[in-house]
């Protein structure tokens, strides 16, 4: 059976047909990292270790999360981690999932102190990054999770909140629609489960996952229409439209 990557693959020139492992890359910050997970070591560990089981698509998983980066860190980091994650015959990866914007989304000393990144920075920004991701292969995008905003201030200075939070994945996820990405949206589908489900799943510190969170974050990503056209053993295609 064939699976076609929706549109995020509109920038490329040929139309490899995989019926090896894909090479992915899964670049961000702290969520793509894991921070939070001693049991499982985040949702992309977790994946990581499903596609290794016999029997599953067998797909390369390289996490390249970075614990507090914003979207300027990531947007200098992507080429040059791209271009060193190739395999074998297969000269650069496949597939890009990225993952980043709630650390941009944090308030700096204060309740109403000016955000890490500011809102209109980081509208540019994302456009940047997904045009430049674009050029390289096609790509996915995992958004932020809920914070506890009773937790904070994280690290006695950065004020994390569900309304900033709201605004920077608003923001991301319209930028996404306009790219042709694939955008998961973490965020809503979190705030529209009760207060107790989501504080079950955050950490102590009130900013990350724990491990229940990051198990339930993976079923979500493998349950989502642009990851699970992967988790067959059988070919894709990456089409360009």
């Amino acid at each position: 059976m064939q699976t076609s990557v929706p549109p995020s693959s509109t920038h490329l020139s040929h139309v490899p047909k995989h019926c090896q492992p894909l090479k992915i890359i899964a670049l961000g910050d702290s969520l793509i990292y894991g921070f939070g997970d001693p049991d499982g070591g985040g949702w992309v560990e977790r994946l990581r270790r499903w596609w290794m089981l016999p029997d599953s698509a067998g797909h390369v998983l390289y996490n390249l999360g970075v614990r507090g980066d914003r979207i300027q860190q990531v947007a200098q980091r992507l080429e040059v981690e791209f271009r060193h994650r190739g395999e074998l015959r297969n000269r650069v990866p496949d597939l890009i999932i990225l993952s980043v914007g709630v650390n941009d989304s944090a308030r700096v000393g204060r309740l109403n102190g000016r955000n890490y990144t500011e809102l209109n920075v980081f509208e540019s920004q994302i456009a940047a990054l997904l045009a430049q991701a674009q050029q390289l292969c096609p790509v996915v995008f995992v958004g932020m999770v809920p914070v506890d905003e009773a937790k904070m201030p994280f690290l006695d200075c950065l004020y994390y909140n569900h309304t900033d939070q709201y605004r920077y994945k608003e923001v991301t996820r319209l930028a996404c629609q306009r790219h042709g990405i694939p955008y998961l949206d973490v965020f809503q589908k979190w705030m529209e489960c009760s207060e107790s489900w989501r504080l079950q799943r955050i950490s102590n510190d009130g900013l990350h996952p724990n491990a229940l969170g990051y198990q339930t974050l993976l079923e979500d990503v493998m349950n989502w229409e642009a990851i699970a056209c992967y988790n067959s053993s059988s070919c894709y295609q990456l089409t360009s439209l």
